[in-house]
């Protein structure tokens, strides 16, 4: 019988850490943007350039940040990471005091953020099953999914009349202070903090390439990676340019964006509370696939936004499907991945997925003009609609979840061999997290 997690207290620090931190990220998610679109005149492209470079790390150092995380304590990273996420934070209500806010010093902050949150993420992502029991696994991460939805969910509306009662630096201060109680939390864990002993002692790019040939040869970890390339893609441009089509195109003010963001995002939090469910009755690759068709769905129903009810509506479709996708991806490739390979594996899926987010942001910041933004919005949606095919001509279409589901990968031992034990504290193989 499982256990009730929120009564396990490492993993309800671990949980208690994700979610403050989420909530203040999600008004900055509103923040930023409105803060160079109203107080610096930034054009969309410049907003939807913005977007792109807070995940350029993830391009530039996604793959070594893994093999860096396995040598490391993953809880002191996670604690470091807060730290530097919430001192670059801070220069940004700092600058606008002295009269120093500037375009430049946003693309640093954002950059600087983008480098903490990729080390925070592959750490917490490998962190995980060691706090937990691997039968655990669904339910804790649809619990981290939820958290992250209901952040999603609050943040944005607390970040638009933040910004409309006060002003844009104080909804920043916000996220700082976030950063600081994540921080606290994560102090308070206790758990297993030791990295896995690795079989060989390997360099830097041999450890590297060995998470990489892993992903891409494991007939599971790969079409789940190519789906999420693909998505992440699409959903790049939607996110960089959301805010910019509800407030020019849509016509919407910065409260009345925030309520629209936070409705699409509860369909994040239907998404969480169902997808176990789903999982059980369709089995967890069909219901990917389920998935995938309606968080496509949801994109090609924002272009169609007439106004805030419709943005809205299909943002709640995207969230509800792209939630459901994440929870089982996260959780079936950690049960198929070795425990020496977690790091690697995570950060090999986030340079896929992640790596692609300044790319798709910045192509579709390039496209508003021969497009306008909503060409862009339909082309993000034809994306999302062919990231089906990957899962569908796999194993995935009829993976159950289950030890005895796990196949062998295809290139042999050198991409990690099967499953079949837990770490030292009995922690489960591991995962990633994804896309869209």
């Amino acid at each position: 019988m499982q256990r009730n997690l929120w009564r396990v207290p490492d993993y309800r620090n671990l949980w208690l850490s994700h979610s403050v931190s989420l909530i203040g990220t999600q008004v900055s998610v509103l923040a930023f943007p409105l803060m160079a679109l109203l107080l610096l005149d930034a054009s969309a492209t410049e907003v939807s350039m913005l977007a792109a470079v807070e995940f350029l790390p993830s391009l530039l150092l996604g793959l070594p940040a893994g093999a860096w995380v396995e040598r490391l304590p993953r809880r002191a990273v996670l604690i470091v990471s807060d730290v530097v996420r919430a001192v670059a934070m801070a220069a940004v209500p700092l600058a606008y005091v002295l009269d120093a806010l500037s375009l430049p010093l946003l693309f640093v902050v954002a950059f600087v953020i983008g480098l903490g949150t990729i080390f925070f993420d592959i750490a917490q992502l490998s962190y995980l099953p060691a706090l937990i029991e691997q039968d655990e696994l669904t339910d804790g991460n649809a619990k981290l999914e939820g958290a992250r939805s209901v952040a999603q969910l609050g943040g944005p509306t607390a970040g638009g009349f933040l910004i409309q009662i006060f002003t844009v630096p104080v909804a920043i201060a916000v996220d700082v202070f976030s950063y600081i109680l994540s921080a606290f939390f994560l102090l308070r864990v206790r758990g297993r903090d030791v990295p896995p002993e690795p079989i060989e002692q390997m360099s830097l790019r041999k450890e590297i390439a060995e998470g990489v040939r892993f992903v891409f040869a494991h007939p599971l970890v790969r079409p789940l990676a190519l789906c999420a390339l693909a998505a992440d893609l699409a959903f790049a441009a939607v996110l960089a340019l959301q805010v910019p089509y509800a407030a020019t195109t849509l016509h919407l003010e910065s409260g009345v964006i925030g309520i629209a963001l936070a409705v699409g995002s509860a369909g994040g939090l239907v998404g969480a509370a169902i997808s176990g469910r789903l999982a059980e009755r369709l089995g967890a690759g069909r219901t990917v696939l389920v998935s995938i068709v309606v968080f496509s769905a949801g994109a090609a129903l924002v272009p169609l936004a007439g106004g805030a009810v419709g943005f809205a509506a299909g943002l709640f479709v995207v969230y509800l499907g792209v939630v459901v996708f994440n929870i089982l991806q996260v959780t079936i490739c950690q049960t198929v991945t070795p425990a020496r390979l977690l790091g690697r594996m995570n950060a090999t899926l986030r340079f896929i997925s992640w790596g692609s987010v300044p790319l798709g942001a910045a192509v579709g910041g390039v496209l508003v003009g021969p497009l306008d933004i909503r060409g862009v919005l339909w082309a993000a949606a034809g994306v999302c609609a062919l990231s089906v095919l990957p899962p569908l001509f796999s194993r995935i279409r009829g993976y159950v979840e289950g030890p005895e589901q796990e196949p062998e990968p295809e290139s042999g031992p050198e991409s990690g061999p099967k499953q079949e034990s837990t770490d030292e504290a009995g922690a489960p193989p591991l995962e990633t997290e994804g896309a869209a």
